[in-house]
């Protein structure tokens, strides 16, 4: 990837921008083009803000850095903040924003290799990057799926060598966001009737996915700037699902190596799958559900055990999101 961080260059008409720093989960893809489109469009200038994006190294990277105030806010997987916020209390960090309204958690394997199902698994090498946010949910979706884990060999294997190590035949399936080590394994040349995704939300997880977070001190203190930045985000996200096309000279400006074509594809999927649910389309972009969360935590609890009492209201707060959230069509 040539660009590790990106930043707009205009002020706020009137008088100097804010700075922002924005830290990613992943690095440079297709489902990160909506950010920058909010740079190259002037939604975060409108905002007043001038903000910088940062590449992560996983679903788990953001967390920390909000949370000791490195970043002001970040985007990670909201399953993750819970046990972090259970791990390490009164941390100040904190979702207000969901992204993935149906989390992208998925087992990806191969059907020439034995992997057509959940049950499949037993038996087979499962790659697994330890930080990886679908792994964190891979017990969750073993319980759901009565799979006797004692039966399947998990190897530690890092994120560049996770799809490699599959499209060779090294592991059986691998954890993993559906988007990317399905076009991963595609740009690797593994056929696509070959290649099994088993989305964990169609198997039993009610869990949500990726949520923009913020260091609710920073929030504190400057609501007018995280209320903007949301709508900036949301602004690019419209953008984005009216015309894909259109987004993706922002991100082949930040990541000149990618292909633009598969990465506008690796945003479809997304944006099908995981962003523009029915919910979504019903009733806005960014808000949660309390019965689910609810229900969402209890499954957590299956796999993990809490130290202190689950509070939703530690995880997620509507307070910078307009009411009903933001419409994206």
């Amino acid at each position: 990837m040539a660009a590790m961080a990106v930043s707009t260059t205009t002020a706020f008409a009137g008088g100097h921008a804010t700075d922002v720093d924005f830290a990613l989960d992943w690095k440079f893809e297709g489902p990160s083009a909506p950010y920058f489109a909010a740079i190259d469009n002037g939604h975060f200038e409108n905002a007043g803000l001038n903000v910088e994006i940062t590449a992560g190294s996983g679903s788990l990277d953001a967390i920390p850095k909000v949370a000791t105030g490195a970043f002001p806010i970040g985007f990670a997987d909201i399953n993750s903040l819970i046990r972090f916020l259970d791990q390490n209390p009164g941390a100040p960090v904190t979702a207000v924003m969901m992204i993935y309204d149906k989390p992208p958690f998925a087992v990806i394997g191969r059907a020439s290799l034995g992997v057509s199902a959940p049950s499949d698994l037993e038996g087979k090498v499962l790659g697994a990057p330890p930080p990886d946010g679908a792994w964190a949910q891979f017990p969750i979706f073993a319980t759901e799926n009565d799979l006797d884990v004692s039966a399947i060999k998990v190897e530690p294997v890092g994120f560049p060598t996770r799809e490699p190590m599959l499209a060779e035949g090294n592991v059986a399936a691998i954890t993993g966001f559906s988007f990317s080590s399905y076009l991963n394994l595609v740009r690797l040349g593994v056929p696509e009737d070959d290649i099994t995704t088993l989305l964990m939300a169609d198997y039993g997880l009610d869990l949500y996915g990726n949520a923009v977070i913020v260091n609710t001190d920073f929030a504190v203190e400057n609501p007018d700037v995280v209320s903007g930045f949301l709508e900036a985000v949301a602004m690019g996200w419209k953008d984005a699902i009216a015309d894909p096309a259109s987004v993706m000279p922002s991100l082949i400006e930040r990541n000149p190596a990618a292909d633009s074509d598969l990465e506008q594809r690796r945003l479809q999927l997304a944006i099908d799958a995981n962003v523009l649910t029915d919910k979504v389309m019903a009733d806005g972009m960014g808000t949660i559900d309390a019965d689910r969360m609810a229900a969402a935590i209890e499954q957590i609890k299956l796999v993990y055990e809490f130290q202190n009492a689950p509070n939703t209201s530690l995880y997620f707060t509507d307070a910078y999101l307009p009411e009903g959230g933001f419409a994206v069509q």
